[in-house]
C-alpha cells in the first residue's frame, strides 16, 4: 500500500486554506448564509467554499464557454462558474426543485449573471437527452442523486468536446465507498468510481477536496 502523504484537515487548517483562497464576494457569502439559515437540514448539499473557488478557476483555465451543471440546489456552484465565464458564455443548470432553486435565482440576479444561466427544472436525464448529441460541452459538473451518476456520465461524455472536462462531487461519500454495507449512496458512488476510472474515453484523477472530487478530461474524439 502506498504511503499516505496527506495532511489531516483540522478546522483551524481548513480556515487557513480558506484564508489563502479568493474571498467570497458579498453575493456568494450571502447565499452561503441564506442556505444555512433557510435550509439547515439540507445545507450540507451546498458545495464547500474551496470547491467554488476551484470550479471558477477551472472555468477560466479551460476557457469554457458552454457549461452544464447536473444538480444545482441553491445555486452556489453555478454562481461561481457563471461569474467566471467569458463574454457570451452559457451555463445550463439542471435541477428538479423550484423551491431550492428560488434561492439560486435570487442570488444570480443579485450578482448580475442570471442572463448567463439557463435553469431547466426537470429530471436531469431528460434534459441531458434533449441536448444536441454532438460534442459541444466544455465543462460539466455532476453533483446530484448518486444512483444516476453513471447515467449522467454516459449522457455527458459523448457530448463533451475533446479536451473538455467533467468534475464529479462526493466521490468519497464520507468514506462509505470503502465499506458501503448499508449505505446505498456509498455503494452507488463506489460503482460510479469504478466505472469512471475504467472509461478509456476519459483521463481521470480523484482528489481529496472536501468530500472528494473526480476530474476527468475527454481524450477520445
Amino acid at each position: 500500500m502506498a504511503e499516505f502523504k496527506g495532511t489531516p484537515i483540522t478546522p483551524e487548517l481548513h480556515a487557513y486554506v480558506l484564508a489563502h483562497n479568493p474571498p467570497l464576494d458579498p453575493v456568494q457569502r450571502g447565499l452561503v448564509e441564506t442556505t444555512q439559515r433557510a435550509l439547515p437540514d439540507h445545507a450540507i448539499k451546498q458545495i464547500a467554499e474551496e470547491q467554488g473557488s476551484l470550479m471558477a478557476f477551472l472555468v477560466r483555465l479551460t476557457g469554457a464557454r458552454h457549461v452544464v451543471e447536473v444538480g444545482t440546489f441553491t445555486g452556489l456552484s453555478a454562481l461561481f462558474m457563471a461569474q467566471a465565464l467569458p463574454e457570451g458564455g452559457r451555463l445550463v443548470a439542471l435541477d428538479i426543485s423550484d423551491e431550492w432553486t428560488a434561492y439560486a435565482r435570487q442570488a444570480w440576479e443579485q450578482a448580475g449573471v442570471d442572463g448567463r444561466i439557463d435553469l431547466r427544472i426537470a429530471p436531469a436525464l431528460d434534459s441531458l437527452r434533449a441536448m444536441p448529441e454532438e460534442p459541444h460541452i466544455d465543462l460539466a459538473f455532476i453533483d446530484a442523486d448518486k444512483d444516476n451518476y453513471i447515467n449522467y456520465w454516459e449522457e455527458l461524455v459523448p457530448r463533451l468536446r475533446p479536451g473538455g472536462l467533467i468534475v464529479v462531487d462526493n466521490v468519497l461519500m464520507a468514506g462509505t465507498v470503502l465499506d458501503p454495507g448499508n449505505h446505498p449512496m456509498g455503494a452507488a458512488v463506489r460503482q460510479f468510481n469504478t466505472h469512471a476510472a475504467a472509461d478509456k474515453r476519459m483521463e481521470s484523477v480523484m482528489i481529496t477536496v472536501a468530500d472528494g472530487l473526480t476530474l476527468a478530461r475527454r481524450v477520445g474524439s
